[in-house]
């Protein structure tokens, strides 16, 4: 078997049983102060909904306009990142409040939550970084690594990154469907349809939503209140993308082969999370705006655990690092999306050893 990190066996399991150990430690906290928290948020997200939907109805100057389209684009960030996302890794199901419970919570975005459990939480986390597995690295679309085989199309590929960021939501929506299947023959015209069926059930409610029903009823002003819509939905994707990016896409991040995961340890998959996971620094506002995934490196190890104590035990971490000579990836957001950028730009050229496939 070939390592997946720097750790031999034996490292990796006292690697293995510190991690658990914090673990247990924060789940015997877990409480009245996680509760307090996350339903303050809740209000906080919907609050600043109605704040901005009412600003968009009833306002009538330009400053009104923009404010009302911060403030949904703010409520559309908090609901998605800190409260969706969050919600959906059953960081919260020991509360037994079903509005709060990660199998039945539904979102606001076009993507399906049960399609996003699937392919976030199980593929992905399971996964991280794996080329061949984690429909994550590269969402079908890009080339992160030199062990993904070149094609024409990745010349396009800074193009197709911002394409992304812009119609994030979108993207993530038919992720799981993976078009890229079917584009490369792997899969039927008539399964493609079947696969997008709940993409495109979810997609009717949120676009008659946000573009039908709430420009509808603010009747004559119904198109300041579309665009509203239309700008707060893009400025939350392209947030969620960029923070997305620096977790994963950095320069210094790894990534593995399938054979190279074969007969991997618990201690070894924690170790591949923390190489395969980047952070981005900053202050307690941009940790909350990106759901705490700030702390990309503390999700990827505790993803059932309140996102917002990650903070508290990343100093922790970051020692265990040092200690098992692990490299903990971290660096502010524009440093991180830079790095980011450098790697898709890398990798859509064609390097000399490359294994080149078929145009498209």
């Amino acid at each position: 078997m070939m390592s997946t990190t720097v750790l031999n066996i034996a490292q990796a399991e006292k690697l293995c049983e510190e991690i658990d150990q914090l673990r247990r430690e924060l789940v015997s906290q877990l409480g009245a102060k996680d509760a307090r928290y996350i339903r303050r948020v809740v209000r906080l997200a919907r609050g600043s909904a109605i704040a901005g939907r009412g600003l968009l109805m009833f306002g009538f100057e330009p400053v009104s306009w923009c404010l009302g389209t911060l403030a949904l684009a703010f409520a559309k960030i908090v609901e998605n990142m800190e409260v969706g996302h969050n919600v959906m890794h059953g960081q919260y199901d020991w509360m037994n409040d079903p509005s709060l419970q990660s199998r039945t919570y539904e979102w606001d975005g076009v993507s399906t939550s049960d399609d996003w459990r699937h392919t976030h939480n199980v593929v992905h986390h399971d996964h991280c970084n794996v080329v061949e597995l984690d429909r994550d690295f590269g969402y079908g679309v890009l080339r992160m690594s030199e062990q993904v085989p070149w094609r024409e199309r990745f010349k396009r590929q800074l193009f197709l990154a911002l394409l992304t960021s812009v119609m994030f939501e979108w993207a993530v929506g038919v992720h799981r469907a993976e078009i890229d299947s079917y584009r490369d023959g792997e899969i039927s015209f008539k399964e493609l349809k079947e696969r997008l069926r709940p993409f495109g059930a979810k997609t009717r409610r949120q676009v008659f939503k946000d573009y039908l029903l709430f420009p509808a009823l603010a009747l004559w002003h119904w198109p300041r209140v579309l665009l509203g819509n239309i700008v707060a939905n893009l400025i939350r994707n392209v947030w969620a993308a960029v923070v997305i990016f620096c977790g994963h896409f950095p320069e210094q991040v790894r990534s593995w082969r399938v054979e190279q995961i074969r007969g991997e340890t618990r201690g070894q998959w924690y170790a591949r999370q923390i190489e395969g996971s980047c952070n981005i620094e900053g202050g307690r506002l941009m940790y909350f705006m990106s759901g705490h995934l700030s702390h990309q490196i503390e999700h990827h190890l505790l993803p059932d655990i309140p996102a917002w104590r990650y903070p508290e035990v990343a100093p922790r971490v970051r020692e265990m690092c040092a200690r098992y000579g692990l490299q903990y990836n971290t660096g502010p957001l524009l440093k991180q999306y830079a790095s980011a950028l450098s790697r898709i730009m890398r990798f859509r050229r064609r390097q000399p050893n490359d294994l080149v496939l078929a145009t498209g």
